[in-house]
């Protein structure tokens, strides 16, 4: 055996063992006739001491050591003198009796300590290092533990684990999907799953009443902090159930892992918002509650002014941003660039300081008096002392935009504690949204989503007010989940896909195998997917979904580290008839 403990469990009550430990240098510090080494692996850090004055030969040799030189030392527990209370093993250290070396190692390209000096590429290159890290090797112990009590949960509440394939019929509605071809069938191609979305409800056509998978997924689309080319689900799918209980289900797992993961009492219902309101209040269907600064539609009194901006738009929104009127035009000039950037859209930002004496002060002054302003600032609810921000436009499109500078407000002010966590569900959301584009509607979640029994009527005459049967799980502005009641009825299958402008023989060659199945008996159902890596990210108080997987790829969707994806050699090419066409020079 090569150790007898590990480098994180050794304390004050095992003074005087002799012990047997294995792990990386982490430093080294010599000091006279004595030196210090730690000694780390995954489950903390011990120090060893070498005593030149008794054991002068062994006290050399510890000198020589390297970092991340793979160790071995032998020696017995002491109590240490000056002890470090932030160390878990820190009132105890190791006088070494023998060391031997199992491996030497190169200079890492960055320092493995909690700040490094790599950058992102760098640490992405060398992820076998930087997983040695403690705030990696946390993220992935978190997730570890996520991981044990979501199936925990699932298992006590009758739920039983089943896996779908990887290699699945591609199709292409909503995200791309990464395609593989099939050497063996001539010409044609799997795709990878984009979630599990048919083959759970045939589990529920099957019996299966309740069912999960913490599954892999794959969607080509472009990347963001809490985006991958491929992440995790906790995929689930129940029958027999109405909404409610499938909320009441999977609220139960969110308090059971807050509560095991952070020690977090949820004694409480979630809040429940409907989708519009979420949008009118919030300017986004995942709304951050932590604060306050909503929206407010001020259309009715910011008109009519002959202020022509607001005069010939369709939607004014305000937000009142708490005792910020001393804001510098330097810093209302940093606002309105910030909202005009590509990624918000907004045209300009219009302002109104309401200065602590109750005097106004606005961008818009040539057009507004005292009491039109006055009038906006109730409408606003704003108080003396607080600043306000005006955006128009479309209706959804502003709304969009202020929900944007809204989080940006939310951040510059130190409002959003990533130590608070504030969920909620959002439900009701529309059935489907209009693609200008295309001038058809899509279905905003999936073609197998159930509309509101209330709403079957107007599916075909008025379908831009048809509302979903689903509902998000939203925690601190971050989707963690999402899912919905799902059509169990043919004959309601086949108006939904009608409405999405699916021929016949279109939805056949997709969907022949669910719609078929759904001739043999299919139950009412209904389930929902969260994301681990975001709901791992958010318990680690991460920035990105990239601190809680092992080998993540780049924002590029490249995995640096094995130099993926790569070309394949004209021999693979040729067994699976393909042909790489070179892309244009405007390409």
């Amino acid at each position: 055996m090569y150790r007898t403990h590990n480098c994180g469990e050794l304390r004050i009550a095992d003074v005087n063992k002799e012990v047997t430990l294995c792990g990386w240098v982490q430093r080294v510090r010599n000091l006279g006739g004595m030196t210090f080494t730690d000694l780390r692996d995954r489950y903390g850090i011990t120090q060893l001491v070498f005593n030149i004055d008794t054991n002068k030969e062994l006290c050399e040799q510890a000198r020589k050591l390297g970092r991340e030189f793979v160790i071995q030392a032998k020696g017995v527990v002491t109590e240490r003198s000056s002890k470090n209370k932030d160390l878990a093993t820190g009132e105890i250290e190791i006088i070494v009796k023998e060391l031997n070396i199992l491996n030497k190692s190169e200079i890492p390209p960055f320092t493995i300590e909690d700040n490094t000096d790599g950058g992102e590429d760098l640490l992405l290159k060398y992820r076998y290092l930087d997983i040695r890290r403690r705030p990696i090797l946390k993220g992935l112990q978190l997730r570890n533990k996520m991981s044990f009590e979501v199936r925990r949960y699932l298992d006590g509440h009758s739920f039983m684990e089943v896996e779908t394939p990887m290699l699945i019929k591609s199709t292409p509605e909503g995200a791309r999907d990464y395609v593989v071809p099939s050497r063996i069938h001539h010409g044609e191609f799997y795709a990878l799953p984009q979630s599990p979305q048919q083959y759970k409800q045939l589990l529920m056509v099957a019996g299966i009443d309740r069912y999960y998978q913490i599954v892999k997924c794959f969607r080509d689309e472009d990347l963001r902090a809490d985006r991958q080319p491929e992440f995790t689900q906790i995929d689930c799918e129940m029958s027999f159930v109405e909404q409610e209980d499938v909320l009441q289900i999977f609220e139960g797992l969110a308090k059971h892992l807050f509560k095991t993961i952070r020690n977090i009492d949820m004694d409480f219902q979630f809040p429940r918002m409907v989708w519009k309101e979420a949008m009118e209040k919030y300017g986004s269907d995942k709304p951050d509650i932590r604060f306050g600064m909503t929206i407010h539609n001020i259309t009715d009194v910011a008109k009519g002014h002959n202020f022509k901006v607001f005069d010939d738009t369709e939607y004014i929104c305000s937000i009142a941003v708490e005792g910020a009127a001393g804001y510098t035009r330097k810093q209302i000039d940093e606002l309105t660039e910030f909202v005009k950037r590509p990624q918000v859209g907004a045209k300009g930002l219009v302002y109104i300081k309401y200065n602590e004496d109750g005097t106004f002060k606005s961008s818009v002054d040539k057009f507004f008096n005292a009491d039109d302003l006055k009038a906006i600032a109730d409408k606003a609810e704003a108080k003396a002392g607080d600043l306000i921000f005006i955006l128009c436009g479309k209706k959804l499109q502003v709304l969009n935009q202020m929900g944007v500078l809204r989080i940006e407000m939310g951040n510059r002010l130190n409002l959003r504690d990533k130590n608070k966590f504030a969920p909620l569900w959002v439900v009701d959301f529309p059935l489907f949204e209009w693609d200008d584009a295309t001038q058809r509607f899509y279905a905003m979640h999936h073609p197998f989503t159930s509309p509101k029994k209330e709403d079957y009527d107007i599916l075909e005459t008025n379908p831009g007010e048809a509302r979903a049967n689903a509902y998000d799980l939203v925690i601190n502005g971050i989707e963690i989940g999402g899912g919905s009641i799902r059509i169990h009825d043919s004959a309601l299958q086949v108006r939904m896909f009608k409405l999405l402008g699916f021929t016949e023989e279109k939805a056949k060659a997709q969907f022949e195998c669910l719609i078929n199945a759904f001739k043999f008996g299919a139950p009412p159902h209904g389930g929902l997917a969260f994301g681990l890596d975001r709901w791992a990210a958010l318990m680690n108080g991460s920035d990105s979904i990239k601190d809680v997987i092992a080998f993540p790829k780049n924002n590029a969707a490249r995995d640096v580290m094995i130099d993926a994806p790569s070309a394949i050699s004209p021999e693979q090419l040729d067994e699976l008839s393909l042909t790489i066409t070179p892309l244009k020079s405007n390409e």
